[in-house]
């Protein structure tokens, strides 16, 4: 009888033991995560576009007459002002052709004077009838062709003087010199593939980059044509090649007006200062233009997972996790997303911990 009384105490308690088990398990499946309640709010994000940087003029010095370089007037990246000299190439041969062009325009004008002086004779004697008309055309058009031969002459004298003063190549634009493949005694000329330098007019640096035509119809939608996105756009920042941020801020200048077939982009110029001459032609970087979304959906990544390309979020319904797809801007700040559907204003999401959570699980909002 004792061993049965025994027996009956160690199954009550067993199932005693159970039934808090079953509690505490129950208990321990509703979990508790932080929620946050969608609302509307205001956001700057940054996008980055990558750039390449050109001078304001890149100009290619080429000779304009053949020859040996006699001197070499400048270094490479020496800063030069307009007009100041960087090569002279032989002037030997192109003055000695210049002094014959002169010597010849000196004889055409003596021709010209004895012609107008056969001219001046033959017309007083054809008014005194003692010659004939034929004679006086006869001189008049001799002396017609003294100063068309005269003229020639001239204009073989300016061609020599030209080509005298090219034999001085001098910048054509306030820059920095590029490099120098000719050297004293190299021989140049007009039909030579490659230039004798470059001229970099960089005091202010243009950068290029280009934006997709979804982005910037997006852009010309928000403030209302191309010239409102460019008077409107805040000041945009360029992140160099080495992940530095340049210290000046640039403007947008132009936009083109033709997209790129291949690429389905347009092509933006930007202006930025640079007297110190940190950046230089040719290098690349990243243009990062900011953009204000207002009136906007914004919650945290961590709030979200992904599955196939597509984002997730867990609305808490009825004390339920309900999973929801919603869509998102492509821009971001790697810290939020903008959310373009799926989400209203007053919904309720899991904010944290979302990757533990299992749809329809029973939740509870931790304070």
């Amino acid at each position: 009888m004792i061993m049965k009384v025994k027996a009956i105490g160690l199954l009550a308690s067993i199932m005693t033991l159970c039934a808090c088990g079953s509690g505490q398990m129950q208990q321990e499946q509703v979990q508790q995560y932080p929620v946050i309640q969608v609302n509307k709010s205001s956001i700057e994000l940054q996008e980055s576009y990558s750039a390449t940087m050109k001078g304001r003029r890149d100009v290619e010095i080429n000779p304009q007459v053949s020859g040996t370089i006699s001197k070499l007037c400048v270094k490479e990246g020496e800063q030069v002002k307009k007009g100041q000299p960087l090569f002279v190439i032989d002037q030997v041969p192109y003055q000695a052709a210049l002094r014959v062009a002169t010597a010849n325009v000196r004889a055409a004008e003596a021709q010209v004077e004895t012609a107008r002086l056969d001219y001046d004779s033959k017309q007083m004697l054809f008014d005194e009838e003692v010659i004939s008309e034929y004679d006086l055309l006869q001189a008049k058009n001799a002396l017609a062709i003294a100063k068309a031969g005269l003229e020639q002459v001239k204009a073989q004298e300016i061609n020599a003087r030209n080509d005298l003063s090219y034999t001085e190549v001098k910048s054509p634009a306030n820059g920095v010199v590029g490099t120098l493949p000719y050297r004293t005694g190299a021989l140049v000329g007009p039909s030579m593939l490659q230039p004798l330098t470059i001229i970099s007019d960089t005091e202010q640096m243009y950068i290029y980059f280009s934006m997709t035509e979804n982005d910037i119809r997006g852009l010309i939608r928000q403030y209302g044509t191309p010239d409102e996105v460019i008077k409107s756009l805040p000041a945009i920042t360029l992140r160099l090649n080495d992940g530095t941020e340049y210290e000046q801020k640039g403007c947008i200048e132009t936009i083109s007006g033709i997209i790129n077939p291949q690429t389905g982009t347009v092509s933006i110029r930007c202006v930025f200062p640079n007297e110190k001459r940190l950046l230089f032609s040719g290098g690349i970087g990243n243009i990062v233009l900011p953009q204000q979304e207002t009136d906007a959906i914004v919650i945290p990544q961590s709030a979200t997972y992904e599955i196939q390309d597509k984002i997730f979020v867990y609305k808490v319904i009825d004390g339920k996790a309900v999973a929801s797809e919603i869509v998102v801007a492509k821009q971001n700040d790697g810290k939020h997303y903008i959310v373009r559907d799926g989400l209203t204003v007053g919904d309720k999401i899991i904010s944290e911990g979302v990757g533990l959570v299992q749809d329809g699980a029973e939740v509870s909002i931790k304070e």
